[in-house]
């Protein structure tokens, strides 16, 4: 006799998606609003249906096994396809979830009015914001993690066919260096000897670095986590950095910096090839109008 696999439940996956996101069965229940012997419940369920224990049970820590890191995977997925297929069966009305990644710098200086008025206008959409640099963005685009982004795409990297894209702003890049400092027309006229940038995975530090590609003596990376925090290094005179005109505006520190054009860059809205949703076509609407 042929035994049928029950089909993965997505409410179970949710609420696994939920403990592995929060390491807890306390913090999930209170987010997904539940019991925690419920969580329990349908945690222990979904491992009965694998096959496979998904979590370390460290205390009241709850972290993924192996088996759960693979899950977690599949589990975004499935549940992004479902929010889709949802939203599909429901054209012209935007409503539901849109996960939305963003570059630090446009989540500060460009998306508040428009966000603002999304809100405003469609309050049935559910937005749900992150940043991270460029490289992280797009791989979690294309893990169905996020549904779209807003990223600077590299210079001479070529498109990517599995996305699609629409120029949503124009950055210019400053080079921003101490107070005083001379004009720099070539890399050696950088007078300090050290960078400040995000991670690896950053365009604006990838163009930053390509600039100084041409100094005589290598620029030494400082990799922070904030535009207040690089700009701050370079007021204090140790640094140089490069940054979008849209986020200095917004600065205190502009005062205490010297700034000069660097580059100019688009800011591109990208989406995975074929998804659509009337939630992704109002945020396209929005920046269209910002």
């Amino acid at each position: 006799m042929i035994q049928l696999t029950p089909p993965l439940d997505l409410a179970a996956l949710a609420i696994f998606r939920t403990v592995a996101a929060e390491g807890s069965v306390t913090r999930a229940a209170e987010r997904l609003q539940r019991v925690q012997s419920n969580v329990t419940t349908r945690v222990q369920q979904l491992e009965a249906d694998v096959g496979a224990p998904l979590f370390l049970r460290e205390g009241k820590r709850m972290a993924l096994t192996t088996e759960g890191q693979t899950l977690l995977g599949y589990a975004d997925r499935l549940l992004a396809l479902a929010d889709e297929a949802r939203q599909a069966l429901r054209p012209g009305v935007p409503a539901g979830r849109l996960r939305l990644g963003s570059m630090e710098s446009t989540a500060a200086s460009r998306l508040p009015a428009p966000l603002a008025r999304l809100h405003r206008q469609y309050p049935g959409v559910a937005l749900e914001l992150s940043t991270a640099p460029t490289q992280e963005l797009v791989e979690r685009l294309r893990a169905h993690a996020l549904d779209a982004v807003l990223v600077a795409w590299p210079p001479g990297l070529p498109p990517d066919p599995a996305l699609e894209t629409l120029p949503a702003f124009t950055e210019e890049l400053l080079l921003v260096l101490p107070a005083r400092h001379p004009l720099a027309g070539h890399p050696d006229d950088v007078q300090p000897g050290t960078l400040a940038v995000f991670k690896p995975g950053c365009t604006y530090r990838r163009m930053a670095q390509d600039w100084f590609a041409a100094r005589s003596q290598p620029m030494q990376p400082l990799e922070l986590v904030s535009y207040h925090a690089i700009l701050a290094n370079v007021a204090g005179g140790g640094c140089a950095g490069v940054v979008p005109r849209s986020v200095l505006r917004l600065s205190p520190q502009a005062r205490h910096l010297a700034v000069q054009p660097l580059a100019t860059i688009d800011t591109l809205l990208a989406w995975r090839q074929g998804y659509r949703s009337a939630a992704l076509d109002a945020l396209r609407d929005m920046l269209a109008a910002a």
